[in-house]
């Protein structure tokens, strides 16, 4: 009876332990194929092509920032994805928009923190319409190692409670923990073409891993 009992206990820790560490739930944001559960301005801006959202034109000057985005808001996650980003007119930069929102002014802007991406940028941390500013700049030699110019690129954003870390083709380049409480640690995620450019930027392997509670920091 005693061996019954302690095989009891030992199974009850054992799956209560199992319970707190829980699966990373997967979440593949696109589809590869429609806009179902993205929005955005897909008549003039966002296309899908070859299995990719692509914003942008190399013909003609991208007017202002425009954002495709989920529908839905995240929280607690490392977010896998692959970009490109084209062009040689203007100002080329796209980025990785997360825990952010859209505002009304003006309507085709986002507020939130940007993986961002473009010469000066690369895979560096910025504050979009907010605080309007780099938090973290990554190493320009290390970018430098790492950047595939004109090509895909492995992006990896992990936001985990208020730190958040980026990796460029797999190495890190940011890790930032936010100090302001007031700044919220969920929100939607969307993509950037930036505009000033005729630039084209394309993402594509949106992979979203939910992380378990416990992990949050």
């Amino acid at each position: 009876m005693k061996s019954l009992c302690c095989f009891f206990v030992f199974s009850l820790c054992l799956y209560s332990c199992t319970v707190i560490k829980g699966p990373e739930k997967q979440v593949r944001l696109f589809d590869g194929k429609t806009f179902i559960g993205w929005e955005g301005d897909t008549l003039n801006t966002w296309r899908i092509q070859d299995g990719a959202l692509v914003g942008g034109s190399l013909v003609k000057k991208v007017p202002h920032n425009e954002f495709i985005s989920t529908t839905k808001s995240y929280s607690n996650y490392l977010l896998k994805l692959k970009f490109k980003l084209t062009g040689t007119v203007g100002f080329i930069n796209g980025g990785v928009q997360f825990h952010s929102q859209r505002i009304s002014n003006p309507p085709y802007e986002m507020t939130g923190y940007q993986a961002d991406i473009g010469k000066g940028y690369w895979a560096s941390l910025y504050d979009e319409s907010r605080r309007n500013k780099l938090l973290v700049t990554a190493n320009p030699e290390k970018i430098k190692q790492l950047l595939r110019p004109d090509e895909w690129n492995d992006y990896e954003v992990r936001a985990e409670g208020r730190r958040i870390r980026i990796f460029l083709n797999g190495e890190q380049t940011v890790d930032y923990t936010e100090e302001d409480l007031t700044i919220p640690q969920f929100g939607l995620i969307a993509l950037q073409i930036h505009g000033g450019g005729q630039a084209e930027v394309h993402y594509k392997d949106l992979i979203l891993h939910q992380l378990p509670e416990k992990q949050i920091k």
